[in-house]
């Protein structure tokens, strides 16, 4: 697989948690090339580590790898979401190489305008009850857990990486209706600023959408699916799974020019 592309966004890597792939993500970012690197929220997991920290070494070769990028000519833009929203306070100053951001626009090889955020904006937009938003939280918490016991049995047998959680998403109604609603809230802002897209995280789930004039762009995250949004030198936008068995999930619609194995996560 090609693994030299123009931008790269990656976002709720969740580092600090027991549930953070890292060993996926330093894999992946020891082998990529590219002249932007995009950390579009989540980095870092600091509501978590505030109740137990994990740190393992794996996680922090991926914080030093990330430094490294940025110390070697990357391009290393960190715009933190509502778990490293500590960061925020930071953003406009670049440290260590990396500019940190609320917000950023990336346009593309090919001239489209995108508005780059977390995504944790949207929420208030979606009108999810607080009761109901602990609850999700709650079951998240355990299919995360889950998804690490499963993946753990499926190493012994010698099966590559598999996300439960994204399993359960793709068939409970409920979540795919809060997806659909955060969707939408997106391409409106992107519309109302006269964009050509939105590209952001946040709700663990990578997927392309376009709603006429405009395109959604979701990357993902790295405690379920690890899965990455790159740019290619063209501008065409497309999303990547990288585990034992890196292979690309989706091509932006109507750019249908790359191998695509799945439309979405699956």
């Amino acid at each position: 697989m090609n693994t030299q592309f123009r931008a790269v966004f990656i976002s709720d890597v969740h580092l600090g948690t027991k549930s953070c792939q890292a060993e996926h993500l330093l894999d992946f970012l020891n082998q990529v090339d590219t002249q932007t690197l995009y950390l579009v929220g989540d980095i870092f997991d600091l509501i978590e580590m505030r109740k137990r920290a994990y740190f393992n070494d794996v996680q922090q070769q991926v914080i030093r790898r990330i430094l490294q990028l940025a110390q070697c000519g990357t391009k290393v833009v960190y715009i933190p979401g509502n778990h490293d929203a500590f960061f925020r306070q930071f953003c406009g100053q670049t440290l260590s190489g990396v500019s940190l951001e609320q917000q950023a626009i990336h346009t593309t090889a090919d001239g489209r305008r995108f508005l780059v955020s977390h995504g944790d904006e949207f929420d208030q937009m979606v009108k999810v009850s607080p009761i109901m938003l602990a609850i999700g939280d709650k079951a998240h918490g355990l299919m995360l857990a889950l998804n690490r016991y499963i993946n753990k049995a499926r190493r012994m047998l010698g099966l590559p990486y598999w996300s439960f959680a994204g399993y359960l998403k793709q068939h409970v109604s409920k979540a795919q209706e809060f997806i659909t609603r955060f969707e939408s809230a997106a391409i409106k802002t992107a519309r109302n600023k006269k964009l050509d897209g939105y590209i952001g995280g946040h709700i663990h789930f990578a997927r392309f959408q376009k709603q006429a004039d405009v395109l959604y762009c979701n990357d993902g995250d790295w405690v379920e699916h690890c899965t990455a949004l790159v740019e290619h030198d063209s501008g065409t936008l497309q999303l990547l799974h990288w585990s034992e068995q890196p292979c690309w999930l989706a091509e932006e619609p109507e750019h249908e020019t790359l191998e695509a194995t799945n439309p979405v996560i699956a």
